[in-house]
């Protein structure tokens, strides 16, 4: 792990983030039923103010990952974010801040539940390597915005939502096909002018579609998923999983 990394934990009861070597890390939850949120996660931005995360480009990030299943309850992956929400849609979170809109660029592993997209073209869930880019909307304006939330359960809101979302966020995200149960390398490379995703140091997917910096940089396994569909309406919970849950990460440089 480079020297210059300040990674934290961010776990929720009887989840571990834990070295298993002198490079390599486990991030495993715990069994458990649905509408318990569970989570491990790494990340070097929880203390801090939206503006003072460590990351702009140009920037490299590079790993080798594997994960316990190849389906897993929830979603997992490793990149950079701004950690839009804070609060992890109510089930728990880091520090307190005003909702944002999102700015991203990571491998994410979503399980069907999921649909993370405002787009109707792109890839909602499974294996995805994506960006966000969003508009910087003042910090009070967005937490009027979030007053509305309850009203996105109603799909006429909930759709009407999704085609003003298209306005001020940018996606950009493509579909991938591995096993993630396997060791893999995976690598993003974040410029001001794009951001390149290579697996196995082969070019995965390649956008202009570049987030907003400064982003922090996040490691994560947990068991919450989100849905806002084309044709229903916003719906998030927790799952419930029969056995742990696990991906580990060896190699993890940033520079």
């Amino acid at each position: 792990m480079g020297a210059t990394l300040e990674l934290k934990p961010n776990l929720t009861k009887n989840a571990r983030a834990e070295r298993i070597s002198k490079t390599a890390w486990r991030f495993e939850i715990p069994p458990g039923p649905a509408g318990v949120y569970r989570l491990a996660q790494l990340d070097d931005y929880s203390a801090l103010g939206r503006r003072k995360f460590p990351w702009r480009p140009p920037v490299r990030l590079s790993l080798r990952a594997r994960a316990s299943h190849a389906a897993l309850p929830g979603t997992w992956g490793f990149g950079f974010w701004n950690d839009p929400f804070s609060l992890s849609l109510g089930f728990g979170g880091g520090a307190r801040r005003f909702p944002a809109l999102p700015n991203a660029a990571w491998f994410f592993f979503a399980s069907p539940e999921n649909y993370l997209s405002l787009r109707d073209d792109l890839p909602a869930s499974g294996y995805l390597a994506a960006t966000f880019q969003s508009s910087l909307i003042p910090a009070p304006l967005m937490a009027l915005v979030a007053l509305a939330a309850p009203f996105l359960a109603l799909p006429p809101a909930a759709r009407l939502v999704r085609r003003l979302g298209r306005r001020f966020v940018r996606q950009a995200a493509a579909g991938l096909t591995l096993d993630v149960t396997a060791w893999h390398r995976y690598e993003i490379e974040w410029t001001h002018q794009q951001v390149a995703f290579r697996l196995d140091e082969r070019l995965a997917f390649q956008t202009e579609v570049v987030p907003q910096s400064p982003l922090g940089l996040v490691i994560w396994i947990d068991n919450q998923y989100a849905a806002l569909p084309p044709h229903g309406r916003l719906r998030y919970d927790t799952l419930a999983h029969s056995a742990s849950a696990w991906i580990e990460i060896d190699e993890l440089e940033v520079n």
